[in-house]
Parts: C-alpha cells; sequence; structure tokens
C-alpha cells in the first residue's frame, strides 16, 4: 500500500520500520518540528524523522496540520492510507477522510480502555495485569473510533513504564502490518467502541509523582513502576529530591505516621505507608546517579524515625 506515516516519538519508530520491511511503499512521514535541546539548545530530529531519513524517505514537520496548506500537501500524495501513532497533533475531518482506506491508528492500551495520552503507564499505575494495542480507524473524537484488530501483552510483577512500552511498540509494529493486510483482503469487521471503564490516560507530568505516603504501599510500589523511567516517582527528605526507582511491599505495620522509616537493613529500608511498608531498593539523589539502597546506604545514613514527606 501506499502510505503517508504520522508520528514522533521512539514509540512509533517501530512500525515505520515494520512497514518499510513489509514492503509497503511510506511515500511521506509527517512529525512534529525539530525541538532544541540540552544546554546547547541544537536542534534535535524526532525518533520518526531520524528512522525516515535512514530510509531515504520524505519528511514533512508543519506546526499545524489543520492549516489549508498542509492538507493540500498531503493530497498531492494520493496515498492508499495513512497510519497515525503517537504523532501529537489532532487530525481534521478533511485529512481523515483524504484516503480510500482512512487514517489507521496505533494505539497503546485495549480500547474502549485508556483512552488519552499516557495509557502505558496508567495501566501500570491502575494496576491492570493485562494491556495490549488497539488498532482503530480514525474519527474526529480523542480514541473513539471503530475497532480494528487487538493484540493482548501481559503486566508482569516487575513491569515498569519503560519496559511496557517497548514490548507494546514491538506488538504495535506487528499488529499494524497485520491490519493493513487484512484491510487490503477485506476480511476486517470494525467493531464500534462503547463507553471506556476506565478514566481518561491523561498526560503525565512531574508533579504526579509526588509521592503521597498516606497512600497504600501496593498503590506508591505502583506508582514508582508506571513513572519509571519518566518522569519517576520522588520524595522529600532532608531538604533534597530523593528519586524512588525500585521498591517492594510487605504487609507489615507499624505505629508510626505514614512517611516514617522504620526499619533500615543493609540492602534497603522500609518506610510506613497509609496500609503496609514500603522496602525502597533503588534511589536516586541531586548530583547522583541511580544507585541500589545497599550503596546509598554505605554512603549515607538513614536512621528510624526519620520522615518522607511530599512538597
Amino acid at each position: 500500500m501506499r502510505i503517508i506515516f504520522m508520528g514522533t516519538p521512539d514509540f512509533s519508530v517501530g512500525t515505520l520500520e515494520a512497514l518499510v520491511e513489509a514492503g509497503h511503499e511510506v511515500c511521506l512521514v509527517v512529525t512534529q518540528p525539530d525541538k532544541p535541546k540540552g544546554r546547547g539548545k541544537e536542534m534535535q530530529y524526532t525518533p520518526v524523522k531520524e528512522a525516515a531519513l535512514k530510509h531515504g524517505i520524505e519528511v514533512y514537520q508543519p506546526r499545524r496540520i489543520r492549516e489549508a496548506e498542509c492538507v493540500e500537501k498531503l493530497r498531492q500524495y494520493n496515498a492508499d492510507i495513512m497510519v497515525v501513532i503517537a504523532f501529537g497533533q489532532i487530525i481534521p475531518k478533511e485529512i481523515l477522510e483524504m484516503v480510500p482506506y482512512g487514517c489507521v491508528n496505533v494505539h497503546a492500551s485495549l480500547l474502549p480502555k485508556y483512552r488519552g495520552a499516557a495509557p502505558i503507564q496508567w495501566s501500570i499505575i491502575d494496576g491492570e495485569a493485562v494491556t495490549g494495542v488497539t488498532t482503530m480507524q480514525m474519527d474526529e473524537g480523542l480514541d473513539t473510533g471503530d475497532m480494528l484488530l487487538k493484540t493482548e501483552v501481559p503486566i508482569t510483577a516487575e513491569e515498569t513504564g519503560e519496559s511496557l512500552h517497548d514490548k507494546l511498540a514491538k506488538a504495535g509494529a506487528a499488529l499494524c502490518v497485520e491490519t493493513l493486510a487484512k484491510l487490503q483482503e477485506g476480511s476486517i469487521v470494525p467493531e464500534k467502541q462503547g463507553e471506556s471503564p476506565t478514566a481518561y490516560a491523561k498526560m503525565l507530568d512531574k508533579k504526579l509523582g509526588n509521592i503521597d505516603w498516606t497512600k497504600s504501599a501496593v498503590e506508591i510500589e505502583r506508582l514508582v513502576r508506571g513513572l519509571n523511567s519518566w518522569p519517576s516517582a520522588y520524595t522529600y527528605w532532608n531538604k533534597k529530591v530523593v528519586k524512588i526507582w525500585k521498591a517492594s511491599v510487605t504487609d507489615e505495620n507499624s505505629n508510626e505516621q505514614a512517611g516514617t522509616v522504620v526499619k533500615v537493613e543493609k540492602d534497603g529500608f522500609y518506610v510506613q505507608t497509609g496500609n503496609g511498608l514500603l522496602k525502597v531498593l533503588e534511589l536516586q539523589i541531586p548530583g547522583k546517579k541511580r544507585m541500589d539502597a545497599g550503596a546509598f546506604l554505605r554512603g549515607y545514613t538513614i536512621e528510624p524515625g526519620e520522615v518522607f514527606h511530599q512538597e
């Protein structure tokens, strides 16, 4: 098929690569504008742009895809289908209806669950046992179009936002190739979405990681995993921001207030939560790299009775 591909971050790259490898003709890649990054503020290509240039594919980077000149430019390519995955802009109706097969989106959840910008992380934070990827025929709503195909991916007890991102990116790439093949065959029967049983998977921000120690150890441990590697779960200790990268849950409780260190061992320390103790196993303080709690305790002293708190 002749494809216009729209995507921006790392999550989109595997799908672009899979479409090229499957023999499709990607005639244009549309991605977000380059942004300055780092101390030198050098302009940095999006991951999708880098992948497109590697394959010699033309790249288009409109600031607003809905502007008339952008719409007309896309029309010139006479594509069969558009594939959209984490592009980062709302696609207008004129583009959605421009090509014979419409716009197919690859979404990182089992729709109608977790519509929105951050389905990967919220599925972990909410304690889901299974998630997956859905291909969808896009409409004007936010992740509300007819479902085409789905594939499930289990969420393990050790799953982090980063590890699940990589699994779903790989699953999404394979599912997209399968979806296009079946659309050409005419063997897909689109399925309407019902009401979503989950809250909208709102975009992540740094404040989300500010640990509320009155929540249960189970909830906090899921937050730690879901926000690993960005934006990270964190707390305050001795006027320092402490990022917590790995933790485990125990059913024990103490009489201490939530946020209090109740026990210190060689490989970690235990903090009282609203229900249960959270054992901190990996952390980071400003100016230092991530380290396991054992290494941290060899350089810093944390005593029972000390308190971690929100800002």
